[in-house]
């Protein structure tokens, strides 16, 4: 049976350092997230977002707008917000109803000093030239995992499903940097299964219901699940985690592995980047 990557336990032990961290340095800052349409996986992390705020002493402002926006209106909208001294960093949460050109053209408006989500081409390249001083939230989750249950990544074959902004592509960037061989399978990509039981790592984030068996899997394998689905109103992951369970060596649960982990990095990341700006 696996051992859990209690992502819980350590984002309560992240969150109680940031708070003391804001404390001791009497840091005043807020949280601005922007949001579009009615997502159901979005409201959840909304609402993960507020109570982390609330339990490190960030200050937090939700601003939503109809899913018809246009695109100039939204433009405006984002400016405006990236303008305003009280927000220490601004997050735009995905997905938004335009096209990923579009969408990247509006997360490029969040300048550096602001963007502790690392989604602005800017902290991305840095990212991927090893330069930046913040880890982008999911990979940061996936690297204090990493770190907490001593996995090591480096000469191990990784197979990452989904090549999205939020998961795919900055895992991929990073399971690179540590020495991995690395895969990155989509929709197109065939034989998925026959890869999969290859890796001796599996990154997913493809937001497809339990997409991952545990026939697919070799034993022994870490398995992250970074996708979130609701299904009959119930929050799911990529991986089929009963089945998973009992053939890999690590495992990720949905809820409570990846996603209360990766909040509690995006405000560690807002604590370092103001502190930053300071220096």
């Amino acid at each position: 049976m696996a051992r859990i990557l209690d992502g819980k336990k350590l984002s309560e032990r992240i969150l109680l350092a940031v708070a003391q961290e804001i404390k001791n340095r009497k840091l005043k800052l807020k949280l601005a997230v922007v949001f579009v349409g009615e997502d159901k996986v979005g409201k959840t992390y909304l609402r993960k977002k507020r109570e982390a705020c609330e339990k490190a002493g960030i200050g937090f402002q939700a601003l939503g707008f109809p899913g018809n926006i246009s695109k100039a209106e939204f433009k405006k909208e984002i400016e405006k917000i990236v303008r305003d001294r009280a927000n220490s960093g601004v997050v735009i949460q995905l997905p938004l109803p335009f096209d990923r050109a579009t969408t990247q053209s509006f997360l490029n408006l969040i300048p550096p000093a602001k963007d502790p989500d690392c989604l602005g081409e800017k902290r991305l390249e840095k990212f991927s030239k090893g330069s930046n001083q913040v880890l982008p939230p999911v990979v940061a989750a996936i690297a204090k995992f990493f770190k907490e249950y001593k996995i090591r990544a480096k000469g191990k074959n990784a197979v990452v499903v989904g090549q999205g902004r939020l998961v795919g592509l900055p895992v991929s960037i990073w399971l690179k940097q540590q020495g991995a061989k690395v895969v990155v399978c989509d929709r197109k990509t065939k034989n998925i299964a026959g890869k999969l039981k290859k890796a001796d790592i599996i990154i997913s984030g493809a937001g497809s219901p339990r997409l991952i068996k545990g026939s697919m899997v070799k034993r022994g394998a870490t398995v992250v699940d970074c996708g979130t689905s609701v299904e009959s109103g119930r929050t799911c992951g990529d991986v089929d985690f009963k089945s998973v369970s009992k053939k890999a060596g690590f495992i990720s649960p949905v809820p409570g592995g990846v996603g209360p982990l990766a909040v509690a990095c995006l405000l560690e990341n807002l604590v370092k980047i103001s502190q930053i700006q300071r220096n």
